[in-house]
């Protein structure tokens, strides 16, 4: 019997000694949210070896299996402190319960940088930048807010561009609005910076993203709180030149729903100038014509994001939302042109505009996620469907009259635009997560419709009537529609590499119909119709060097769609001298990219890198010619802006991140990008190829003063370019900005100067075959904000909490 004993014992040890236990819990940071890819590891005490480790899932939840011992537990996430459990028993299943983790005040986390400043997250396949923490935006404009982020520039007159690439999609919430226009890049010189969470700069896109944009995507994230209970925040604006502003955003969370709302209003004020000196060599009326113009530009704008998040159960959800713009913008232009004949001179005119404008969009948007799976909340399908509708009327009264000698009549002009745009967005996804792999696929049918009315009349002479123009006047129908599927792969190789393998198909239509007002003076056809299919092959790869070091390489194929503006074939009436006019015959461009990046972290320092290269053909190029027209008034000739079709353009580059923060009172991050491009072609027989270099470099710095002032001050610094016809000299300016805590750290004070030196402006000088120009363009003077911020229920800093690894949402890893 004693034997009998001794063998069962012996029995149930080994079985004891075999078999697993779980230890599962939760983990939340000490405000209360859940911690998603937090880090969690069963460590032998004796040789300090990981027995089993994960991450916590988007709940904050863990589950890990290890054989019966005592081991030392250890939960971890960066910039919070380590939980450590000692001497666990495990014998039986094991329930931690909640965790909660304390932030580590005394410890930089090594990917973002907290604080007022913008914060940076590294992933495979983009960066993405908190800029709402940014004092320098503090009551800005969406545009002011993007020419901080580091890739970005931002030029003079509001162009947007990435790596020196103007060819750039823009997206809102990861989709094409038309909030954003639809690549109108204006509206983001109305749109108040408050409303951003972050922006998402992906400079080698999957093909899960449009193939849309030969030099990336931007894709702006718009403010929606999940915090539970109710929670928001007011900001208040005032500055000089006017800038006046109140913003809202208030949130409802429960477990059943979750309601957002936020408001804007904005009444701002921006002047601006601009001088041109041209000279005519070979024009037998005026050698030398100078214009100065002066620009007083106001808007009052009204913005609101509202909607409402219905969770079905703990997988599923319906989100109903609704964007809403309505800008009322008043623009005045003083243009003095001086003429000159064998440089002595002969006249002067005094020309002004007075152009207002109504602009109307709305936005539905529905979105349905269902999540297929509770332990693995990747496994997920989600589709979308959005509505958008733009409105937008424009009166423009033009006057000119001699003033030198004598006054005498020269041209009245009332000038009407309108567009209307309707656009369906149709979206499917879907994600399957298979052990360290995934798999995606999904559908997107973008279509959009718009009409745009040009209406001229024209006053011949002072004592006539007003008559239409039948020369300009028009009619513009234009359809974009867009089909596209796509699929793609990721799996790890070992513990080191990683790769990311799409296809994306897309089918565009491209169609154009031009109604002339009076249609027996134009013996041209300029309608169109084109269809372009594409294929749009992604690779990202990824090799882990360390646990802190990795490299990256992306490829991926794109196109760069003519916008209606491009295509269509009338003149715009800005001047009566140097028109813009679109190209109907203008086709899409394609780029082949490729991406090499470099990621590096010590205690104190980030360090990214990247070398890219680009070759596109078809591309676009913007070029000035005489037309051989001269105006009726005066004789003057016109000059033409035109886009065409070069035949290549090769481009390459490099650019470098550094974020160095050796004290919690100092940090900095520090950005510079060189790029190289080399174009060829020719155009009306006459070549515009060119080779061209430039680079820009930002620098920005947060200081905690005393009394917990906190100093920041954003340097940016643009070299010089040159194009086929146009020299531009470099740029350079600076922003400063303070702010101050108060009420026990529910509201914010702050003042923010934007261009200190008032030095951000365009310098060009363009040499053709038949003309000479030397320009300067300052689309907005010096500016200095006021800001008050409250807070209710709402914590000031909330950190990015994904620390990337695995997979994401976004298709990257």
């Amino acid at each position: 019997m004693k034997y009998q004993y001794l063998i069962v014992s012996i029995l149930l040890g080994f079985l004891t000694q075999a078999q697993n236990f779980e230890i599962t819990g939760k983990v939340i940071d000490d405000q209360g949210f859940e911690l998603e890819m937090a880090s969690v590891s069963i460590i032998d005490p004796k040789s300090e070896e990981v027995i089993e480790g994960g991450v916590t899932d988007m709940e904050g939840k863990f589950y890990l299996e290890a054989p019966t011992g005592t081991y030392t537990v250890k939960v971890e996430f960066i910039s919070f402190e380590d939980r450590i459990y000692k001497k666990v028993e495990l014998n039986k299943n094991l329930d931690f319960g909640t965790l909660e983790l304390q932030t580590q005040v005394d410890v930089l986390d090594d990917v973002n940088v907290v604080y007022e400043t913008t914060q940076v997250d590294v992933r495979l396949d983009k960066k993405i930048y908190n800029v709402g923490k940014d004092l320098t935006t503090a009551g800005g404009t969406v545009s002011e807010a993007l020419a901080n982020v580091p890739s970005v520039t931002v030029d003079v007159d509001g162009a947007i561009s990435l790596r020196g690439n103007s060819n750039v999609r823009i997206l809102i919430n990861g989709k094409p609005s038309s909030v954003a226009g639809f690549g109108d890049q204006d509206v983001f010189q109305q749109l108040p910076a408050d409303a951003i969470e972050s922006v998402e700069v992906i400079t080698s896109p999957s093909a899960r993203y449009d193939a849309e944009g030969s030099g990336g995507i931007i894709n702006i994230i718009l403010k929606r709180e999940k915090t539970l209970g109710v929670n928001g925040a007011f900001r208040g604006t005032i500055g000089d030149p006017r800038n006046t502003g109140a913003y809202t955003n208030i949130n409802l969370r429960t477990d059943k729903f979750n309601i957002f709302n936020n408001l804007g209003y904005t009444d701002r004020k921006v002047p601006g100038n601009a001088f041109f000196d041209n000279q005519y060599p070979d024009n037998p009326n005026f050698d030398r014509i100078i214009e100065n113009r002066k620009y007083d530009r106001s808007g009052k704008n009204f913005n609101m994001n509202t909607g409402i998040e219905y969770f079905f159960d703990e997988s599923s959800s319906l989100t109903g939302s609704f964007f809403m713009r309505l800008g009322d913008d008043l623009d005045r232009t003083r243009n003095r042109t001086i003429r000159f004949i064998d440089n002595i001179q002969n006249s002067t005119t005094l020309r002004t505009e007075e152009e207002e404008e109504d602009d109307k969009r709305f936005q539905y948007a529905l979105n349905y996620e269902k999540r297929f799976d509770p332990d693995n909340r990747n496994h997920k399908l989600t589709a979308d469907f959005q509505y958008s509708k733009k409105d937008e009327s424009v009166d423009n009264r033009i006057f000119e009259d001699v003033v030198l000698p004598t006054t005498d009549f020269v041209a009245r002009q009332d000038v009407f635009e309108t567009e209307d745009e309707d656009s369906f967005l149709f979206q499917a996804d879907y994600v399957l997560p298979m052990g360290d792999a995934q798999f995606e696929a999904g559908f997107r049918g973008d279509y959009s419709d718009s009409k745009e009315g040009f209406l001229v009349n024209r006053k011949p002479a002072a004592n006539e009537d007003f008559e239409v123009d039948g020369f300009v006047s028009s009619t513009f129908n234009f359809q974009q529609n867009i089909t596209a599927v796509y699929s793609q792969y990721g799996n790890k190789l070992g513990d080191r590499f990683s790769y990311l393998l799409g296809l994306r198909f897309e089918q565009t239509q491209l169609k154009g119909k031009t109604t002339p007002v009076v249609e027996e003076n134009f013996q041209q056809n300029f309608d169109f119709d084109k269809t372009f299919n594409g294929l749009f092959p992604t690779l990202n790869l990824v090799y882990e060097l360390g646990e802190e070091e990795n490299l990256t390489l992306g490829y991926n194929r794109r196109i760069n769609r003519p916008r209606s503006w491009y295509l269509n074939p009338f003149p715009s009436q800005s001047s009566r001298t140097n028109i813009f006019q679109g190209n109907p015959d203008l086709d899409p461009a394609f780029a082949n990219a490729f991406d090499l990046g470099y990621l590096k972290r010590w205690e104190q320092i980030t360090l990214t890198g990247s070398v890219y290269y680009q070759r596109e053909t078809e591309s676009f190029e913007r070029v000035q010619r005489d037309t051989g027209r001269d105006t009726e008034e005066d004789g003057i000739d016109i000059i033409e802006n035109i886009p065409i079709n070069l035949s290549t353009e090769e481009r390459y580059g490099a650019e470098l991140g550094i974020l160095y923060n050796p004290a919690k009172w100092f940090r900095t991050n520090l950005s510079f990008n060189y790029f190289r491009f080399e174009s060829d072609g020719s155009f009306e027989d006459i070549e515009y190829g060119a080779t061209n270099e430039s680079y820009f470099g930002r620098f920005s710095a947060n200081v905690i003063l005393p009394w917990d002032i906190q100093w920041q001050t954003n340097a940016f610094y643009r070299g010089p370019r040159e194009n086929a016809q146009t020299k531009t000299d470099p740029i350079a300016s600076l922003d400063l900005a303070f702010s101050k805590d108060i009420l026990n750290d529910n509201a914010t004070l702050s003042v923010n100067v934007r261009d200190l030196f008032n030095t951000r402006r365009r310098e060009q000088f363009t040499v053709t075959p038949n003309f000479i120009s030397d320009s300067e363009f300052q689309w907005r003077e010096r500016q200095i904000t006021f800001t008050f911020v409250y807070r209710f229920n709402q914590q000031k800093d909330k950190k990015d909490r994904n620390r990337g690894g695995g997979f994401n949402d976004d298709g990257g890893f």
